[in-house]
């Protein structure tokens, strides 16, 4: 037979009940204000035509989306997006696991090549531009002075359509892989050494024994790092606008410029929300499939 609480452990409940909400409702107070309410009035503006100088934006239902989803320049900025996270992604985890490996190693200062490796990724993303900006003059930079005494002449990095998205690129993953890296590297100094041991009695060679049992354990750590630059790229912005502008032409201009360009620029804010409306669905999708395709492969020690 069931029994109703006493007075007591009713009102010590209400009041648990009444200090969790104290304590909570701040917090999701600051959540709505400056996360889920801009991405609402985001979708709102996507409906809509304004200037941002008009009292009042003109509702137009989904003729934004029909515009940017048959738009040939959105299909190029779109490809250029994809190519541009493709490239860096790729390059982060390669390069990222490949310096955790040499850092893992028993070597003199390698704590001070760890720090130096890392510190691109604390600097600002203008401070970083700026220094590459120099690194790629090729009247006075530092990769004429290279490659000068070879006879050659270095590229117009960034005012040359097909070097600027390189140069970005290059840029990108200077400042990524330290940090790709570290988290690399904390992954290997935590995987059990008793299998490498195990492995390497039985006659299994340092390839073998990378392929065969570090690289499945650090799985976890793939996957995490897979959707944080995939993501994090998909932002890029920074380094862009200071080094490229999204030009030469629109050799750069990737989504997260051309949202810039759209509102800031052509003071277009529904043409600029459609965009900001693509880009989150393209990364929520990107992101749930490789939540699904991933994870299955994915085995957490």
């Amino acid at each position: 037979m069931l029994t109703k609480p006493a007075d007591g452990a009713l009102t010590r409940r209400r009041r648990e009940y009444g200090l969790f909400a104290l304590l909570v409702a701040p917090n999701l107070l600051v959540i709505a204000v400056f996360a889920y309410w801009p991405i609402l009035y985001n979708a709102f503006l996507s409906l809509t035509d304004w200037n941002m100088i008009a009292a009042r934006p003109t509702f137009v239902g989904l003729s934004n989306y029909r515009r940017t989803l048959t738009d040939p320049a959105f299909h190029q900025t779109l490809w250029i997006t994809i190519v541009f996270t493709g490239l860096i992604v790729a390059g982060s985890l390669l390069i990222g696991l490949a310096l955790a490996l040499l850092f893992n190693l028993p070597l003199k200062g390698r704590g001070v090549v760890r720090t130096i490796s890392f510190a691109p990724h604390i600097l600002s993303g203008a401070a970083v531009a700026t220094i590459w900006l120099f690194i790629f003059d090729p009247g006075y930079g530092l990769v004429r002075a290279l490659i000068e005494p070879f006879g050659s002449e270095p590229p117009d990095w960034m005012n040359n359509s097909d070097w600027a998205l390189p140069g970005l690129v290059i840029v990108y993953l200077w400042k990524n892989a330290g940090f790709t890296a570290l988290i690399y590297l904390a992954g290997l100094q935590g995987l059990p050494k008793e299998l490498d041991e195990a492995a390497a009695i039985d006659g299994a060679g340092t390839w073998t024994r990378f392929r065969a049992i570090k690289l499945p354990l650090l799985a976890p750590i793939t996957f995490f790092l897979l959707i944080t630059t995939v993501i994090g790229t998909f932002q890029a912005f920074d380094v862009i606008a200071v080094m490229t502008g999204g030009g030469p032409g629109d050799a750069t201009t990737t989504l997260s410029w051309s949202i810039y360009k759209e509102g800031f620029q052509a003071f277009n804010a529904g043409r600029a929300a459609t965009l900001s409306i693509v880009m989150f669905v393209i990364l929520l999708i990107v992101t749930t499939v490789q939540a699904r395709v991933l994870e299955r492969r994915v085995h957490y020690r």
